[in-house]
């Protein structure tokens, strides 16, 4: 019987080492990769979500535009590319804190806050219009109504 107890001990100390190793490789995968709350958004969602933030016209537009850059994803990295508009670290945003012309961390293009994206695409878009984005060029010149939500 005490030999069936010291087993039975073994054991339990091997799980709990196991599940401690799990949470420890947990934890420093989280502080390594960061907290990125990623939102992949449909395009009615997008629609309401720009006119929310100010853009009303060429609705059809802005929303292929971010389907083709990031299919809705607000965490997605293309690149030297980031977030939900693909918006480029060479002049727009900074790798190291706010920067680039939006004066914005691009880091902060990855969140799935997109009023932040949203005033940068603006800015983007008062200085070379569509023909910013590769994907408005290649797919969006003509693009479909966005459906009734």
């Amino acid at each position: 019987r005490r030999q069936t107890c010291v087993i039975v001990q073994i054991n339990l100390l091997q799980e709990t080492k196991m599940m401690l190793q799990t949470v420890i490789l947990a934890v420093a995968l989280v502080t390594i990769i960061g907290p990125v709350a990623a939102i992949v958004y449909s395009q009615c969602q997008l629609a309401t979500l720009l006119t929310n933030n100010g853009i009303t016209t060429n609705i059809p537009d802005w929303v292929c535009l971010i389907m083709g850059e990031s299919e809705g994803n607000t965490a997605a990295i293309g690149g030297s590319n980031y977030g939900i508009f693909q918006i480029s670290t060479k002049w727009w945003c900074g790798m190291n804190g706010a920067g680039g012309d939006c004066n914005i961390a691009c880091s902060k293009l990855l969140d799935d806050d997109i009023a932040d994206d949203i005033a940068c695409a603006k800015l983007i878009y008062a200085e070379q219009g569509f023909s910013a984005w590769t994907a408005w060029v290649n797919n969006c010149q003509n693009p479909p109504a966005v459906c009734p939500c």
